[in-house]
């Protein structure tokens, strides 16, 4: 699931939750999620059995990332969302500009279960991550030989023709492997061209795609051997058939943030809390590995063989993630997406 792609129709979730504001009861929680497959776990691990067991109602409103946090600002003075979700950091902007409102440590049961770089932002209104996607490495375990093991691995002759990278400027966790393959080559935030040139290089024996799709329909033909995308992805890849495994690099993995964020200005913040508490209860984060393979960021799951096989799971694991500022990345991505096109055009 590409959790960043745009609804449908951004009008009809506008007059839903313009409704919604003006009829629903304190004993109701209007959230967002992500739809599909995604959604139907989601109601399964957090949203019924939040329902049942505070006798409340959730009411769920479809709507990717960007979307919601459009309707955010556009309703700023009267938001109609009570708990919102974002991936791809677009927590960090919406935190940045008031859109959220702080939490205390104090003010969730389950504080002190997480891992700390998923509640690291909770005073400033970043909401805590109930789960996290990791970008590293896909790889063919049939035909890479040798198993990839480094970022600058993907370099290697071995793999030639057969490399697959996801565009940069149309596909966050694309940028975000960018970024890392930047950062493992010496580049930095301010100073993206160590990764463009290491991209550079690769350009005659790798293949662009935009899409995920298009990943599973390399894997499948075969054309493609290794290549930087998300940890979840691979799942889907496996649960298709295909002799892929993903890696964290001993470099790390990117940390992709998805977060449960309490919004500024609604009168029923304590319920909203108690949502929030309840998305990041061991249980909850154990769900989601188990069901998509996202990493959990409670740090008290335990779980199977079989899952931890296919997941960053555990303390050592978790410490090698690798994150980058969000702000930063807003700031500086209109210019980083066309030197990316200038670099993959030539």
């Amino acid at each position: 699931m590409t959790i960043l792609k745009r609804i449908t129709s951004f009008t009809a979730l506008a007059a839903v939750l313009t409704f919604s504001g003006s009829a629903l009861a304190e004993d109701t929680l209007v959230i967002n999620s992500f739809g599909g497959s995604y959604e139907k776990t989601h109601r399964k691990l957090v949203i019924e059995p939040f329902e049942k067991k505070y006798n409340v109602t959730v009411k769920v409103i479809t709507a990717y990332s960007s979307d919601t946090l459009a309707q955010l600002r556009a309703q700023k003075e009267n938001p109609q969302f009570d708990v919102v979700h974002f991936s791809g950091g677009l927590e960090t902007i919406a935190a940045t500009d008031g859109l959220l409102a702080p939490i205390k440590p104090s003010e969730l049961e389950n504080y002190d279960q997480m891992y700390p770089f998923s509640v690291a932002g909770i005073e400033k209104g970043i909401g805590p991550m109930y789960k996290t996607a990791v970008i590293g490495l896909l790889y063919n375990t049939e035909k890479a030989n040798p198993a990839p093991k480094s970022w600058k691995d993907i370099a290697n002759p071995a793999y030639a023709n057969h490399v697959l990278m996801t565009d940069a400027a149309s596909n966050t966790y694309g940028m975000l492997g960018m970024l890392m393959i930047n950062k493992v080559n010496g580049g930095t935030l301010d100073d993206i061209t160590p990764g463009l040139d290491f991209i550079k290089g690769l350009l005659d024996t790798s293949t662009i795609v935009s899409k995920s799709p298009e990943i599973q329909q390399n894997f499948a033909q075969g054309n493609a051997w290794v290549a930087p995308y998300a940890q979840d992805y691979a799942s889907t890849l496996i649960k298709a058939g295909l002799p892929v495994k993903f890696i964290q690099p001993e470099e790390g993995g990117v940390l992709a943030p998805i977060t449960v964020n309490l919004v500024a200005g609604r009168p029923n913040r304590d319920l909203a809390l108690k949502f929030i508490d309840f998305s990041i209860r061991a249980e909850a984060s154990k769900g989601w590995a188990e069901a998509l393979r996202y990493s959990p960021t409670n740090k008290t799951v335990e779980l199977s063989p079989e899952i931890a096989a296919e997941v960053v799971y555990g303390e050592e694991q978790a410490g090698k993630l690798v994150s980058f500022d969000a702000n930063k990345i807003g700031a500086n991505r209109p210019g980083w997406n066309e030197a990316w096109s200038r670099a993959i055009s030539k």
